[in-house]
């Protein structure tokens, strides 16, 4: 393989397939970078001599196009792909860019870490995570075939969709929240010392997501404007009403209105949570139902057990909000139940006991915990 690009994603892509014994050769515009990427094992530096199986352009959406055609003319693979997070656009970018448009597919890994760079990449980055592929009517089968085999060695699972729907769907789930994130952030400029002093687990909850590299969220932002618009306009009508009510309370307390007006004013503000609250559980219900395995695991008597149990279950990435407790009065003992992915149910339960943990893979029970991140 060859993969333009050593920053978060190319290198997490070749330290996950030189597991397999692929030769991956890294080209970086930085040479620091790419050398990085080298001493952490992700693959050698420089081109490679002939025509490789696959070559992937790991770079912003503006210069997929660019790097495509230059890796074509060189004939320096059998198959292209990038990891782009926009996709319509880039799309009729590439077919006039390149001259041989059945080689490439447009892939996107659904996956991301608070940090940018080779030194944040992980082997496991991509495990059970999706790849979106956007194959279109000129793509070859065998472009697609040696995308997915690149795909099933980072452990992701592949998901074919249109270029305009994965738009779409990243613009609502990915590019709003991190413009919104960084709306928040760009608030907190304005506080004080003091007020710093008060920031809790919240604040850094909401504002995880803020954009740090600005010159490449410019660049998803220009491509995939119209669907982010979208989302951020309904934004700005739920923040309109709300507004409209805040201001009005604050009428209310300063006239001092009977109670039961103000609870009648209070009707648009609630609409609004109870619509938050909503499409929270509706998200968290979907991730439960697509886990489909459940781990259950005994919480030895004591004091402190149960703190040890969920250090242990962090250290497999499950968060405590994802963990549900089970008491079951026959038997007299208290359990955490949280979901998997099912592929990875048996090594999980296996990792704990052999920490000593009595755990064991069961059903999914009424009312299913929010899934662990696992």
């Amino acid at each position: 393989m060859t993969v333009v690009g050593t920053g978060l994603i190319g290198t997490s892509i070749g330290l996950a397939v030189s597991r397999h014994g692929v030769k991956v050769h890294l080209l970086d515009k930085e040479e620091v970078t790419a050398r990085t990427a080298a001493a952490l094992g992700a693959g050698v530096v420089g081109a490679s001599d002939g025509p490789v199986d696959l070559a992937v352009a790991a770079v912003p959406p503006s210069a997929v196009g660019g790097v495509l055609a230059e890796l074509q003319a060189r004939g320096t693979a059998r198959a292209y792909t990038d990891v782009a997070s926009v996709k319509a656009q880039l799309a009729g970018d590439v077919r006039q860019s390149v001259a041989t448009p059945a080689g490439y597919v447009g892939g996107h890994p659904v996956t991301a870490g608070e940090r940018n760079g080779p030194l944040a990449a992980r082997a496991d980055l991509f495990e059970d995570r999706p790849w979106v592929l956007t194959p279109s009517e000129t793509t070859s089968q065998d472009a697609v075939n040696r995308v997915l085999e690149m795909i099933a060695m980072c452990g992701a699972v592949p998901v074919i969709m249109d270029g305009r729907a994965h738009d779409d769907a990243v613009a609502l789930t990915s590019h709003a929240p991190h413009v919104v994130a960084s709306l928040m952030a760009a608030r907190i400029q304005h506080g004080s010392p003091d007020s710093f002093r008060l920031a809790g687990q919240g604040l850094h909850d909401v504002m995880r997501m803020a954009v740090r590299d600005t010159g490449l969220w410019s660049d998803i932002l220009r491509a995939n404007a119209p669907a982010v618009a979208g989302v951020l306009r309904g934004l700005r009508d739920d923040l309109t009403t709300l507004l409209t009510t805040l201001d009005a309370l604050s009428g209310v307390a300063r006239s001092g209105v009977p109670q039961d007006d103000a609870s009648r004013s209070l009707a648009p503000v609630a609409d609004v949570l109870d619509r938050g609250a909503a499409g929270l559980a509706a998200l968290r219900g979907w991730r439960a139902a697509d886990r489909q395995a459940y781990v259950e695991v005994v919480v030895e008597e004591g004091p402190g057990q149960l703190v040890r149990l969920l250090d242990a279950l962090k250290a497999l990435h499950a968060e405590a909000e994802d963990v549900a407790p089970r008491y079951s009065t026959e038997e007299g003992r208290l359990s955490l139940t949280f979901a998997v992915p099912a592929v990875h149910a048996g090594r999980i339960v296996l990792e704990l006991a052999r920490a000593g943990w009595q755990a064991e893979s069961v059903a999914a029970v009424a009312g299913p915990p929010c899934p662990a991140r696992v």
